[in-house]
């Protein structure tokens, strides 16, 4: 079954308190689950996937989220933070991880730091929600090895950027005193491809997205051109 989001799993921050309800039968059986996020674009679209399996192979849930304009890592820790979620949510005890990132893996297992400032509050946040499970445990997995969760990932992303017209939800920003993350803007010098060692003076802005130079002011780039690049 698919799980959209839901005023319980929208957020990044949702509340997770689970009150004195008793647990249900099934709180002390594993469940497992694969996540992954990207961004096409660093950052750019982004969004992430995330499959998730009983103790018998079941599938539980198939989670998808468009997430806007973040970072590859971004995506990758809102994967783990939407498993947590479920897990949670649905009285499941005790879950066991699997990502193809290497660098949120060993984040939460406690062998690298966390030194991004974007990153800090997500780990954090996956943190606390580890604090309430009984048993919880992470592994790093080559990419084929995490096919769904990739596809949810990308289906994410491909609803994001409207190539069909499956609903948009969009994630709130977790950071209520910063705006979203615009598209990061440049500045380029041109230089004619006939002058390979002879840098002009002009100076154009723009911006970069998917790959693409676009420059400001509807001004074009002769063909053949050589451009540097410099973040402003």
């Amino acid at each position: 079954m698919a799980i959209r989001p839901t005023a319980a799993t929208n957020s990044l921050f949702a509340s997770t308190e689970s009150g004195s309800s008793p647990k249900p039968a099934h709180a002390g059986e594993w469940i497992s689950g694969h996540c992954d996020g990207g961004a096409r674009g660093n950052p750019g679209p982004a969004g992430y996937g995330a499959l998730i399996v009983g103790p018998d192979g079941a599938v539980l849930a198939e989670l998808s989220e468009f997430l806007g304009m973040r970072t590859n890592n971004y995506a990758e820790y809102s994967g783990l933070l939407g498993c947590l979620q479920f897990a949670l949510d649905h009285g499941h005890r005790r879950l066991r991880m699997v990502s193809d990132s290497e660098l949120m893996v060993k984040q939460i297992q406690g062998k690298y730091q966390v030194k991004s400032p974007d990153l800090k509050p997500l780990f954090d946040e996956a943190k606390r929600r580890i604090a309430k499970l009984d048993g919880f445990e992470i592994s790093h997995a080559l990419r084929h090895k995490n096919k769904d969760a990739d596809r949810l990932a990308n289906e994410a992303m491909d609803r994001g950027m409207k190539r069909d017209s499956a609903p948009v939800t969009l994630k709130a920003n977790p950071y209520p005193n910063k705006a979203a993350a615009p598209p990061v803007p440049i500045s380029f010098a041109a230089r004619p491809a006939a002058a390979p060692i002879a840098r002009t003076d002009a100076m154009l802005r723009g911006f970069t997205r998917d790959g693409v130079v676009h420059v400001l002011g509807g001004e074009k780039l002769p063909d053949g051109v050589f451009v540097k690049i410099i973040r402003e």
